[in-house]
């Protein structure tokens, strides 16, 4: 069994549906790792506006 993801919900189960809102979930897969990450700058740029929105460090 692997642990799944809902896309609408953002909850983990394990399950083939989603228990809350009935979606059906998929198993989130990590990116690949690179050394020459091309868009890395943008995914820290992005996630720390989103930190300063949110309102914590």
């Amino acid at each position: 069994m692997r642990m799944r993801k809902c896309p609408r919900c953002e909850s983990y189960s394990l399950r083939d549906t989603c228990p809350k809102c009935r979606e059906k979930t998929i198993i989130p897969k990590p990116p690949k790792f690179s050394l020459e990450d091309r868009w890395g700058k943008y995914r820290r740029m992005l996630k720390r506006e989103l930190k300063k929105k949110m309102g914590t460090k």
